[in-house]
């Protein structure tokens, strides 16, 4: 069960795991996390020393879901205005099954 909140300063969903993944675990979680086949759709996985990211596309429109290691920060952001309008949308697709 994650919690999630929409930040309107940084047009972001801030996403707060109750058990915060390892920085070796991200890709799997976030594989989980995201598993909405009929709405989500995983594009790529880029792994660095202290973010991982990893995007997708929901409604036609490209996101990424950030993993911050050393702020322990979890985070979907919008690649675009147009992907921005769905944030809310989206954020409602994951407390759907929290």
């Amino acid at each position: 069960m994650s919690q999630v909140e929409f930040d309107p300063e940084y047009q972001i969903l801030i996403i707060t795991p109750t058990c915060l993944p390892d920085a070796d675990e991200f890709e799997l979680w976030s594989s989980i996390f995201l598993h909405y086949p009929n709405h989500i759709q995983i594009l790529e996985f880029f792994q660095g020393a202290d973010r991982h990211q990893l995007r997708f596309s929901y409604a036609q429109q490209s996101f990424n879901l950030n993993f911050e290691h050393y702020s322990e920060s979890i985070w979907v952001a919008p690649e675009g205005q147009e992907a921005a309008t769905f944030l809310s949308e989206l954020g409602q697709l994951f407390l759907s099954n929290s």
